[in-house]
């Protein structure tokens, strides 16, 4: 670590709120100045969702902290679902930002979050909230198909924000009331988009997929990979180091 970074560390201590001028924005400032070898990049998921760390897993990234963000997720009155998943992605991304800005582990970490809805019709399916709201999710979605969107928002440690939404159209098959009814029951629906899972017992009602069937499952990997790449994360160097672990 550079005789600069470790002043800048011990002149700041770890609070829950940033301050005007965050260690985050110093560190930021610190790095551009720096050449030679830089510390490991670490990367902050503005997400506690297993279904995300699994995905994220497949692609050898293991987040260095969780900062999930509690946040009002209804739509606002007139807004169509490409505007509301990229607004909550990044105001998921930006919470988790604040929540580390003074944080002397991860100050200077990448922040990932992602938002993902189902809609039909310009209809948003959010995650019900009642046995009787999954019911009216599934019926409606029922011998149809409908759109699964997902927005990715990536900060940088230079604060540079990065925003990309993918769309993924599913057609289910039609489902009777009996279907219905022991899916309800199997509580798989809970705290999901649309009210099913399609990587659990809910595959068995879709008919067609045409995109990315992460997006889907709630990242979109290859998209979520690229942006990584692309802001300098090294993704492809623990791949690499993951494979000569495993000859020694």
């Amino acid at each position: 670590m550079s005789t600069a970074k470790s002043a800048l560390l011990s002149a700041f201590s770890r609070t829950d709120n940033p301050r005007r001028e965050t260690l985050r924005s110093e560190l930021a400032k610190s790095a551009s100045r720096e050449t030679g070898m830089l510390p490991r990049p670490k990367l902050v998921l503005a997400s506690a969702s297993p279904r995300r760390l699994m995905l994220l897993e497949q692609a050898g990234i293991k987040p260095d902290a969780l900062r999930p963000a509690s946040l009002d997720e209804t739509p606002k009155k007139g807004e169509m679902p490409r505007a509301l998943v990229a607004r909550l992605a990044r105001a998921k991304a930006e919470a988790a930002r604040d929540q580390i800005a003074n944080d002397r582990d991860i100050a200077d970490a990448y922040v990932l979050a992602a938002d993902t809805i189902v809609s039909n019709n310009m209809k948003i399916f959010g995650k019900p909230q009642q046995v009787e709201e999954a019911v009216e999710f599934l019926n409606r979605l029922s011998g149809r198909s409908h759109r699964v969107l997902t927005a990715v928002c990536l900060i940088a440690p230079n604060d540079k924000v990065r925003t990309k939404i993918v769309d993924t159209k599913v057609r289910f098959k039609y489902l009777t009331k009996g279907e219905i009814e022991a899916y309800i029951a199997t509580r798989e629906w809970r705290d999901k988009a649309g009210g099913y899972a399609i990587q659990g017992l809910a595959g068995s009602f879709v008919q067609t997929i045409k995109g990315s069937y992460t997006n889907v499952v709630g990242l979109p990997l290859t998209e979520v990979v690229a942006m990584l790449v692309s802001e300098g994360f090294p993704i492809h160097f623990n791949w690499i180091r993951a494979a000569e672990a495993d000859r020694d």
